[in-house]
């Protein structure tokens, strides 16, 4: 057993490289993005953040508990001339005080307090427009990795067609069936193929880091699109109910009506700096006083008091109605920004629908257009066997065939990102859109 030991791990490590490597999904990248991406991180720090707005908003209504201590050495030098008589003194002082205090009336600090709320609620807002910014942008990514793919494989197939092409016009050449320009024509699109080959594959490097930025690393396949998956439509199919939509609960929409209601309360604040404010002030202290050089002993005073304390601003200088007028003048910002907020809102409602729509047509288009190129291909290569067509006509049908696939590939993948920024400029899109999204997905080994 010992001497096969070695031999059954090899022949594990060896079973182990041939395995069929998975390709990774939507849905898997995006876990991974959630878990993974700077931005979406700083967001949700950003919300624990704001979380915190309304404990230190509710701190102003609550009792305030202070303690202070002091000691002190003391040296005193008392001297009557006239009598002759001279007092020296040397003590030590000390003590502590604490107090407590309770806001009774304090009218700006119960706005404070209303503000907190209102700015947890906002970075709730922004937290959840953030998630819907990480499945746009694992979506677009994604899709990108999948785009380039496809070129890749179209300028590769094209090359094969543009070598296997030039292959015939050398042997037709030799035997003088055809011109030296064929020949140079087939050698022309053949550099094109392999130049165009090069380039996809830099654009799909380019795409992978674009990828591996959201969620540290490239995975090694993405499962692609499946072969004839059908594109819905948007549900509703009428633009002014996605309007509508936008229009009321964007994420961007929603985020200027809180601020434009902290604004608010902002005003009613700073407008409080002119009122009174009524505190209830309990205090317990004690000090102790040692002597020395002739003094026996020393003292010790407690003392406690509880009352109720009133404080009336008359004048700080213009200061309290400045910062009024500056928050009122900041209320109406916000009032227009929340104004622009759900123009752009519905512009971006009627951008993403009009997206789906045209991108849904073209992909129809474009699906006619792939089966006629192939047509035109398969009647060409035809056509150059018995000497009707020549080999530019070949090469040019190859060409737009590889050219249709792109374009194709391209149209599927823009209908679906605009399917989800219509659902984000509704403020709808959600982690169910990436898995709905992700069923579309051939995720066979490869």
């Amino acid at each position: 057993m010992k001497r096969r030991t070695p031999l059954l791990a090899l022949l594990l490590a060896l079973g182990g490289l041939s395995a069929p490597a998975w390709s990774a999904d939507l849905l898997s990248v995006y876990r991974q993005a959630q878990a993974r991406d700077a931005g979406f991180a700083a967001a949700q720090a950003q919300r624990e953040a704001g979380q915190e707005k309304v404990v230190q908003g509710r701190a102003g209504l609550l009792p305030n508990l202070g303690l202070s201590a002091h000691s002190t050495w003391n040296e005193v030098d008392v001297r009557y001339p006239g009598a002759g008589v001279r007092a020296e003194r040397e003590y030590n002082t000390n003590g502590y005080s604490l107090q407590l205090t309770q806001p009774l009336f304090r009218w700006q600090n119960w706005v404070q307090y209303r503000q907190g709320e209102l700015q947890s609620a906002l970075a709730e807002v922004q937290f959840a427009n953030a998630r819907q910014d990480l499945i746009l942008r694992v979506a677009e990514a994604y899709f990108n990795v999948l785009n380039a793919q496809d070129a890749l494989a179209a300028v590769g197939q094209l090359r094969s067609a543009a070598a296997e092409q030039l292959e015939i016009a050398k042997v037709s050449f030799e035997v003088g069936t055809v011109t030296v320009t064929d020949v140079h024509e087939a050698q022309s699109r053949f550099d094109l193929a392999v130049a165009q080959e090069i380039a996809a594959q830099s654009e799909l490097d380019v795409r992978r880091h674009a990828l591996a930025q959201i969620i540290g690393e490239a995975p090694a396949a993405l499962a692609p699109l499946r072969s004839g998956v059908e594109l819905g439509g948007p549900q509703p199919a009428e633009v002014d109910a996605w309007v509508s939509a936008a229009e009321a609960s964007s994420f961007g929409v929603q985020s200027q009506h809180i601020a434009r209601e902290i604004a608010a309360r902002e005003v009613e604040r700073n407008r409080a700096g002119h009122y009174p404010t009524v505190d209830l002030v309990a205090t317990h202290g004690r000090t102790n006083s040692g002597f020395a050089q002739g003094f026996n002993g020393g003292s010790r005073t407690d003392n406690s008091t509880i009352g109720v304390q009133l404080n009336l601003p008359l004048f700080a200088g213009g200061g309290v109605s400045s910062r009024e007028r500056e928050a009122a003048a900041l209320k109406l910002k916000a009032d227009a920004d929340v104004d622009g907020a759900r123009r752009a809102a519905a512009l971006a409602a009627r951008q993403a629908f009009v997206g789906v729509s045209s991108g849904l047509a073209q992909v129809k288009a474009l699906e006619a257009a792939q089966v006629s190129s192939l047509s035109a291909l398969e009647a060409n290569r035809l056509g150059y066997e018995v000497g009707v067509r020549i080999n530019i006509d070949v090469l040019n049908a190859q060409s737009q065939l590889a050219d249709t696939r792109q374009r194709l590939a391209r149209a599927r993948y823009d209908t679906l990102l605009a399917q989800l920024r219509l659902k984000a400029a509704a403020g709808t899109l959600d982690d169910g859109d990436i898995e709905a999204l992700n069923a579309l997905l051939d995720a066979t080994p490869r």
